[in-house]
């Protein structure tokens, strides 16, 4: 026969793995109908060596055309070709040697040719028909001369020839509608994975933090972004939320459970190194937001919303420091002045001296006030540094002992990992943590007892050097803990509540972060994470510290 060109496709191969699985269940139960019956032998009675001889060469034939069709020796073409060849000689055989067209297993022969006609083009499965029936009524022809005359039935011959045209006829339209089903669900499954793949790249590259977490809190997509910030390790797709990023698993479990929330719900939680505060957004997938269903959540970093309101904030800040200056710091000037004059003289009583004293000591306070609102609106360029963390603060504690007089460990550098260097300008981190440690002081003295530590270290995940000062006062109320770092906040009395907004405004300036954490069982936790090493060289230049 000519080279016959078949579809490589799967439904190829699958037909002919099909069909080989039944030729080798074929052959073993033949082989075992033979062994296992008595006489009369259901199969065989007329040859029975012919017919054991053939149904064990059969058997071989599927083991090896199996190992054909998984390992794909040959193309499909070739070993369909072969096989229903082989088909058609062994069933004749076989058909043969157990009685002619009365044994049955002609019908067989309906089975491989029409599998055949499913992947094959319309000529050649015409042609098996015809070789099919030319083996049947050859049979007959050999069952008659050989003197079995009785058993040869041309008529029943003609009959299943006639059918197994037929079948072969009629299954190719079949064959047809089914490549087509099949080439549509190809391309369609080629569209389906080209937008999947378009999906996880729009993902990917979005400046947002997303992450899509189904029912049962498995994660099934999550952008790097998000997954830096939850500090979940590579390749977490299908992974439980809850081994990924534990503290957002605990929010989305309490978030399901508490129907009376609004459906989309907001919160702020620490990211996975405390090195920042993040905003998640829950928002339930499907048309009914079922929140047992799938969610997305939006990450955000609290810190750069931050920054985009306080940009805002300093721009007021700018026009009413202006403003300050020339209508304020003159008069304040003035007064201050006048009561230096005032208690020079000797004629005040101890009742006056005590007055002016106040006098003084208001305009100072109110000079002071001026003074850092002034330098929010200055917001000068950082000149960053490299220091020696340990020796840095073991200076710094000294000369914050020395100058609020403080006793010996009352404030103390507790733990350094190892030698750590960050990078920041000098004065900006003295004036920070001079801020956090006066703020310190102040609140644990309110609780009978002075104890502030130093600590410093690396993140875990990120290398990020960093550096804490904890207290053991009243802590910071959960409530206001968002609230803290605003300007003008203060939950206390005499306060300007600038300190801790200064502060951050100088790390951020610095490009390191400033937060809090409440301390177990009682106090504050204020930790600066400096600028990430493996980036100093890219800010190491002027115009990128400006």
């Amino acid at each position: 026969m000519p080279h016959i060109t078949v579809d490589e496709s799967d439904l190829t191969w699958r037909v002919l793995g099909t069909l080989n699985v039944f030729r080798a269940l074929l052959g073993l139960l033949l082989l075992g109908l033979f062994f296992a019956g008595d006489d009369p032998k259901l199969f065989g009675d007329r040859y029975p060596e012919l017919f054991s001889a053939t149904a064990a060469g059969y058997l071989v034939f599927a083991v090896i055309s199996g190992l054909a069709i998984r390992n794909r020796w040959v193309s499909a073409g070739p070993q369909i070709l072969t096989q229903v060849t082989v088909d058609i000689v062994a069933v004749a055989i076989l058909m043969h040697a157990s009685g002619g067209v009365s044994s049955g297993l002609g019908g067989l022969l309906v089975i491989f040719v029409g599998a055949g006609s499913l992947v094959l083009p319309l000529r050649v499965p015409a042609f098996f028909a015809a070789l099919a029936t030319l083996a049947i009524l050859g049979e007959q022809l050999i069952s008659q001369l050989g003197g079995f005359s009785a058993t040869a039935n041309y008529t029943a011959a003609g009959i299943l020839g006639g059918i197994i045209f037929a079948i072969a006829l009629a299954v190719r339209p079949l064959a047809r509608r089914i490549q087509m089903s099949e080439e549509l669900a190809r391309q369609r499954g080629v569209d389906l994975a080209n937008l999947s793949e378009l999906n996880e790249y729009i993902v990917q590259h979005l400046r947002e933090s997303i992450v899509v977490v189904d029912g049962d809190n498995t994660i099934r997509l999550i952008n790097e972004s998000a997954a830096q910030l939850l500090g979940a390790p590579d390749n977490c797709h299908g992974m439980p939320l809850a081994e990924a990023a534990g503290n957002l698993a605990t929010y989305v479990r309490d978030w399901r459970i508490e129907e009376s929330r609004e459906s989309h719900t907001e919160f702020t939680m620490i990211a996975a190194d405390n090195s920042v505060r993040l905003k998640a957004h829950l928002a339930p997938l499907g048309k009914d937001g079922v929140r047992r269903g799938p969610i997305l959540v939006f990450l955000e970093d609290s810190s750069l919303m931050n920054a985009r309101v306080q940009q805002s904030k300093l721009a007021s800040l700018g026009r009413l420091s202006a403003s300050i200056a020339h209508e304020i710091r003159n008069p304040v000037g003035a007064m201050s002045h006048a009561g230096q004059l005032l208690a020079e003289s000797s004629a005040l009583t101890d009742e006056d001296l005590r007055l002016t004293a106040i006098i003084q000591s208001h305009a100072e306070r109110v000079s002071h006030i001026i003074e850092n609102v002034l330098q929010l609106s200055r917001r000068e360029s950082s000149r960053p540094e490299r220091l020696d963390l340990r020796a840095w603060l073991l200076d710094f504690a000294a000369e914050f002992t020395r100058t609020l007089e403080l006793q010996e460990g009352e404030i103390s550098v507790t733990e350094v990992a190892g030698e750590i260097e960050v990078r920041m300008d000098p004065s900006h981190l003295r004036q920070v943590l001079w801020n956090l440690c006066d703020n310190a002081v102040k609140y644990a003295s309110e609780t009978g007892g002075i104890m502030v530590e130093l600590r410093a270290g690396t993140m875990k995940r990120t290398g990020r050097p960093y550096l804490e000062v904890l207290d053991q006062g009243h802590g910071v109320d959960p409530a206001t803990i968002d609230k803290i770092f605003e300007p003008f906040f203060t939950d206390r009395s005499g306060g300007t509540g600038l300190g801790l907004y200064i502060s951050r405004e100088l790390c951020e300036l610095n490009r390191a972060t400033l937060v809090y954490q409440p301390r177990t069982p009682s106090g504050s936790i204020f930790r600066i994470v400096f600028a990430d090493p493996k980036r100093w060289d890219i800010v190491d230049t002027p115009e990128n510290n400006a």
